[in-house]
């Protein structure tokens, strides 16, 4: 898939799960039906993933 039509993808999951839940959420809630939406869209993803952070070559965070 081009990365174009994955982005398309990924944000048309977003624009579906804000339609229907609207705000006032706590993230969590979000991030759940953003889980739902990414698998019925046939997405693969993990839920934050623990990244290694680098500046100038010294690790950051992660």
């Amino acid at each position: 898939m081009e990365h174009e039509d994955l982005s398309r993808k990924i944000i048309g999951c977003a624009m579906a799960v804000h339609s229907a839940l609207g705000s006032g959420f706590q993230e969590v809630v979000y991030q759940r039906a953003l889980g739902i939406e990414m698998t019925i869209q046939g997405l693969s993803f993990g839920r934050e993933v623990e990244m290694f952070i680098y500046y100038r070559g010294h690790e950051i965070g992660g």
